[in-house]
């Protein structure tokens, strides 16, 4: 399985503004939830500070960052050496969730074999966006299509092509 990415997107691909999310579903949330626990979760430090430095409970937290984090908590850890974590981990059979910021899901986006999309039918304002990936290159499964508070928002698996 090795790595996948997770992500709320708007038609423009928007995540976020001012170090927050632009979309708050609950459905998404519950989705993140499923897929993500008991699994390993990779995050940029701007994540990490939006989660207040709390990490994710059920789930391995590594935080990607240049910056010194003293005491992190038990289930957090700095990841020190991005090149040799991703040799290490590339074929390794526990898929690995990367779940923000934007700059890490653009350095892991070449190294995903799956993209978690939750495609929102709706724009927002926004200062960060998921990178763009050519979708012709991935085969697409719609997981589920529904409305909540009448904002349609399909669950799409994106899995690149070999």
């Amino acid at each position: 399985m090795s790595f996948s990415l997770i992500a709320c997107i708007g038609k423009n691909r928007e995540l976020g503004k001012d170090n927050d999310l632009v979309f708050h579903f609950k459905e998404d949330m519950k989705f993140f939830r499923e897929k993500t626990k008991g699994k390993t979760v990779v995050m940029g430090y701007n994540t990490w500070k939006s989660l207040k430095e709390t990490p994710l409970k059920g789930r391995t937290n590594l935080i990607l960052s240049h910056r010194d984090l003293n005491s992190l908590p038990e289930s957090a850890k700095r990841l020190e050496n991005l090149d040799s974590f991703i040799k290490k981990n590339s074929t390794s059979a526990e898929e690995i969730f990367v779940i923000g910021g934007a700059s890490v899901y653009k350095l892991f986006l070449p190294h995903a074999k799956t993209l978690y999309l939750t495609e929102v039918e709706e724009e927002a304002k926004a200062d960060v966006f998921f990178p763009t990936f050519k979708k012709e290159d991935y085969d697409l499964t719609t997981l589920k299509s529904l409305t909540e508070n009448t904002v349609k928002l399909n669950f799409n698996k994106y899995i690149k092509r070999s």
